[in-house]
């Protein structure tokens, strides 16, 4: 069955006025015998035209005093790292990244003495390190920090063990010690790892304005917004849409926004390069896309949903996650966990899902328990409403049409730069400039003639502004579903 979508009401302000804005009576105009009869109450043929809601639901809002906000994360406690065979004969294994896939050029924290564990080619044995700081041949030197002598309990060689040179699929996991007796104690100590993100709030601005005459002209139609204005002034519907769509633009901002490239050709004179780091920005470069990791839409096999759960179990492990998803991911996951239910299938099953003959039958699912997590599924209009992100997703394809969003529940433990001390904070915050005297979390003022004169312009100015960004911590913890 296709759907054709009909004749639609204009559908975006513009900055002209049309004769399609205002009543027109038609036929033969003042010269029609009988004068129509005019509904003039407006029809509000959309419904809750906002999109802000996600933001209050899933983060916290904090003042800042500075250009930027500074924060640390955690890095993992155990030592475990990617590495390649080099001389399988003498047991020299090269360490090139740590376990999230990122450079381990020099420094890491395997030393002599640890026992590990060393897996590739579908092996694993258990190995003690004799020596680092050797050159890709095994020699004994200082700058080649790279390289460590893995010896293998079980054999003599790495070769012996079916390590063959040149296997660049191997991880190494130190998981212990040990040490002959009457010798001295370890050599070199392991600091703890963290890694340091910075984020910059930008300035966001919109006005409305309308000349002293049009705001002391009544209308014929009755017009209303989301923001309770109401009236036969047309002028309180255009002011209060323009306040609404503000308002959708300070989370949106925080949502879509991203940071100007290196490569860039935005920049912004004396400030920098223009940009602040968004939500999806975020996760697509600390966290996780589910076409990354399945290739397939996870919500329609629960095999596939149990890859997402995997990657979880490799980070966080947070208990407790929402899904913020579009329609068709709603149905889909809808539809997945009926299916688990052997006597609904080319049926309809009554107590199994609480439903009962004489009750509007109940097709849908808020959430649900898969392993150790909890699940709660939401729709989220964002990704829904054909003039934002619904609209995108349709020109979209691959990774760039967002589905749904995974968002862990709870706080995580940071240090604050500011603070100078580890603070509990919700993973998703907003941060807005602020002072004792002026804040600037969404601010709006009015100019002009028009009310309280401010000036001798003949027209009211609406003003808003805000400055603000989006602060994601535990990025690893989030998933986009695309």
């Amino acid at each position: 069955m296709a759907i054709t979508r009909g004749a639609q009401t204009r559908a975006a302000s513009i900055k002209a006025t049309l004769s399609d804005n205002y009543l027109d009576i038609q036929s033969d105009g003042w010269a029609a015998q009988y004068l129509p009869d005019l509904m003039e109450k407006e029809a509000e043929v959309f419904g809750k035209r906002t999109i802000s809601g996600f933001l209050s639901q899933v983060s916290a809002t904090e003042a800042m005093s500075a250009d930027q906000v500074i924060w640390s994360e955690q890095g993992r406690l155990h030592l475990s790292y990617k590495c390649e065979i080099q001389v399988a004969a003498d047991g020299v294994v090269k360490i090139t990244k740590n376990i999230d896939d990122v450079a381990q050029t020099t420094n890491h924290g395997v030393r002599v003495g640890d026992m590990v564990l060393l897996a590739g080619g579908g092996q694993t044995v258990t190995g003690y390190v004799s020596a680092i700081n050797v050159n890709a041949s095994g020699a004994q030197q200082t700058s080649a920090t790279q390289y460590v002598t893995v010896l293998p309990y079980g054999g003599a060689a790495l070769s012996n063990m079916n390590f063959a040179d040149g296997d660049d699929t191997c991880t190494i996991l130190v998981f212990g010690s040990e040490y002959s007796k009457g010798t001295t104690g370890t050599v070199g100590a392991n600091e703890p790892s963290f890694t340091t993100f910075t984020n910059k709030p930008i300035i966001i601005k919109d006005k409305y304005e309308i000349s002293g005459s049009d705001a002391a002209q009544i209308g014929w139609v009755e017009v209303s917004g989301e923001d309770g204005q109401n009236g036969y002034y047309w002028y309180l519907k255009a002011e209060g849409d323009t306040r609404a769509r503000f308002n959708d633009y300070l989370e949106m901002t925080c949502i879509e926004a991203e940071k100007a490239d290196d490569t860039s050709t935005i920049l912004g004179g004396a400030n920098g390069k223009i940009g602040t780091e968004g939500l999806f920005s975020a996760i697509k470069a600390r966290g996780h896309q589910t076409s990354g990791v399945t290739g397939v839409n996870a919500a329609t096999d629960l095999a596939e949903f149990d890859l997402m759960l995997a990657e979880f179990d490799r980070n966080g492990a947070i208990e407790e996650n929402m899904l913020f998803v579009n329609r068709a991911t709603a149905l889909a996951f809808d539809d997945m966990l009926a299916s688990l239910n052997g006597h609904g299938v080319g049926g309809t099953s009554y107590g199994v899902f609480n439903n009962q003959e004489d009750m509007a039958l109940n097709l849908g699912f808020s959430g649900f328990r898969r392993g150790s997590y909890d699940f709660y599924k939401t729709d989220w209009k964002y990704l829904n409403d054909l003039s934002t992100r619904g609209g995108i997703n349709l020109a979209a394809t691959g990774d760039e049409a967002i589905r749904g969003i995974v968002v862990p529940a709870g706080t995580s433990s940071v240090y604050d730069e500011n603070l100078g001390k580890n603070m509990k904070r919700p993973f998703l915050h907003v941060r807005y400039r602020a002072s004792e005297l002026e804040s600037r979390e969404n601010k709006s003022w009015t100019t002009g003639s028009v009310g309280a004169a401010t000036s001798d312009l003949d027209a009211m100015e609406m003003h808003f502004l805000s400055e603000r960004c989006m602060v994601v911590q535990g990025a690893n913890n989030f998933m986009l579903m695309s």
